[in-house]
C-alpha cells in the first residue's frame, strides 16, 4: 500500500510497482488517514510518505499501526537530511526510511528488506544523518524556502496543483486561465525549478517541504 500527502505521488509510486510486478492494494492520500487504511487492509508493506519528518506527532500513524496490525512492515519515505526525522521514524516502529529521491530500484530493495524483517535503510543515508547530528550546521540551507522564492504566487499556485495531480485542464479552469496560458504558467515552474516533467517537480516539492509552505491555492482570473 502507498500512501502520500499528495496523491500524484502516490499513485505515480504504485503503478511504477505495479509494472514491476507488485501487487498493490491501495494509493492513497491523505497520509494522515494512513492507519486506519492499513489497519483494514492489512498490507505486507505500506510506504508512508511525508515531506515534515521531524514534526512531531507526524508519525503516530506509523505507532497505531504497528499497535493494530504489528506484521505489517511501514517504510517511510521522506526528505534528506533529516536526522531527527530518521531518529522518530524508526522510534515510532517503521522498518525503514527511504529518499523521496530514490530511484524505483532502491524503493523496491527497500521493501524486500523490511519484507524479510530486516531494517532498510541505505548505509549512506544513516551515515549522512550522524553526521549532521554530530556537526549541526549554524544556519542550515533552507531548500524550500529557496525554491519558493524564485517562483511567483501564480507559479507557485500552479506547482500546488500540479502536485494535486490537475492536468492543464484543470488548473485552467481552477484558476480562470486559458489553458494555453495554464501550460505557459507549467513550463516556466519546471524551468525555474530544473526538472524535465510534472512528476519530478512534484517530487522536488515534496521533498524539500515546498509545498508545505506554499499554503493552500487561490482561484479567481488572471
Amino acid at each position: 500500500m502507498v500512501v502520500d500527502d499528495h496523491r500524484l505521488l502516490a499513485e505515480a509510486l504504485a503503478s511504477a510497482l505495479k509494472l514491476r510486478g507488485h501487487r498493490v492494494l491501495a494509493a492513497a492520500a491523505p497520509a494522515a488517514g494512513a492507519a486506519e487504511l492499513v489497519i483494514t487492509r492489512a498490507p505486507e508493506v505500506c510506504l508512508l510518505g511525508t515531506a515534515t519528518p521531524a514534526e512531531p506527532g507526524i508519525f503516530d500513524p506509523v505507532v497505531k499501526i504497528k499497535r493494530e496490525r504489528p506484521q505489517v512492515a511501514v517504510l517511510v519515505l521522506g526528505p534528506v537530511p533529516s536526522p531527527r526525522g530518521i531518529a522518530a521514524a524508526f522510534a515510532a516502529g517503521a522498518s525503514g526510511y527511504v529518499r523521496h529521491d530514490e530511484r524505483i530500484e532502491g524503493v523496491e530493495r527497500a521493501i524486500m528488506k523490511a519484507r524479510a524483517g530486516e531494517a532498510a535503510v541505505a548505509p549512506q543515508l544513516l551515515q549522512g544523518a550522524f553526521s549532521e547530528l554530530l556537526n549541526p550546521a549554524a544556519q542550515p540551507d533552507d531548500e524550500g524556502q529557496r525554491l519558493l522564492q524564485m517562483l511567483t504566487p501564480r507559479e507557485v499556485e500552479v506547482l500546488v496543483r500540479v502536485a494535486d495531480g490537475e492536468d492543464t485542464r484543470l488548473i485552467a479552469a481552477g484558476m480562470g486561465i486559458a489553458p494555453s496560458t495554464a501550460r505557459t504558467h507549467v513550463q516556466r515552474v519546471l524551468m525555474k525549478l530544473g526538472v524535465g516533467s510534472r512528476l519530478e517537480a512534484a517530487a522536488l516539492a515534496a521533498r524539500t517541504g515546498l509545498l508545505d509552505r506554499a499554503g493552500p491555492v487561490n482561484s479567481g482570473p488572471e
